[in-house]
């Protein structure tokens, strides 16, 4: 599998002028733990979760004494004070941002998000961005896989989940695009992500199963953290 097999896509993306209140806002009823930044057609930052801990207006900036004041380059407070006061996304934003291939395979992305400390990296194909991966896309990856992560993943295996997320996308009843992942390994149909009724649980199965050369169908869709279940 590559990274084109299990990334998420549509990627909810902000610009440089973007505010804070606003970010924070997104990353929250989106459910998602970092968001790009982008100027134009061009990924120039990241906003991670990470980026909103030191925050003046929750008092959580870091509160230094003189002397470890001195020990600091002027730069380097003068670059934390930004983070923890700014507006903007162009203010609290990671750069450069680190990245992987869309052919990228998923041990090369593993080795990546764990020697570079990173909990998810961006999906970037011709330079331009294309969705996401993140250590829980690589667990369920694992979770999806026949006992082998080794590349599997076949021309039909890739047509069917681009027809599959693409037939999602048109509903009204789906699950929110970055909700929810589709791994196809084989034939077989795993799908990841929350779900708010039942009745939308068992379309976006019928939906994967009509899909031509579906095997099998694999539930994992779950309902969010804290929102109990509605069932109509």
């Amino acid at each position: 599998m590559e990274a084109h097999d299990i990334m998420s896509r549509p990627v909810v993306a902000v610009t440089l002028d973007t505010a804070v209140t606003e970010l924070a806002r997104i990353m929250a009823e989106q459910r998602i733990s970092a968001v790009p930044v982008m100027d134009n057609e061009t990924m120039v930052g990241i906003v991670t979760e990470g980026d909103l801990l030191r925050r003046a207006e929750i008092g959580s900036e870091h509160r230094r004494s003189r002397w470890a004041e001195l020990i600091f380059a002027n730069w380097n407070l003068a670059a934390e004070y930004t983070k923890e006061h700014g507006r903007r996304a162009r203010d609290v934003m990671t750069q450069p941002v680190v990245t992987v291939a869309a052919n990228a395979t998923i041990g090369e992305i593993a080795v990546l998000l764990e020697s570079r400390h990173i909990k998810r990296a961006p999906v970037v194909e011709n330079g331009k961005l294309v969705g996401i991966v993140s250590r829980a896309t690589l667990v369920q990856a694992l979770a999806s896989s026949a006992g082998s992560l080794q590349p599997s993943t076949t021309v039909q295996d890739r047509d069917i989940r681009a027809k599959l997320c693409s037939e999602l996308s048109e509903q009204p009843w789906s699950f929110p695009p970055t909700e929810t992942n589709v791994i196809v390994d084989r034939g077989e149909v795993h799908l990841w992500g929350y779900i708010a009724t039942e009745s939308a649980r068992r379309a976006i199965v019928v939906t994967a199963e009509n899909i031509s050369g579906v095997r099998r169908v694999h539930d994992h869709m779950d309902y969010p953290p804290i929102r109990p279940p509605f069932l109509p």
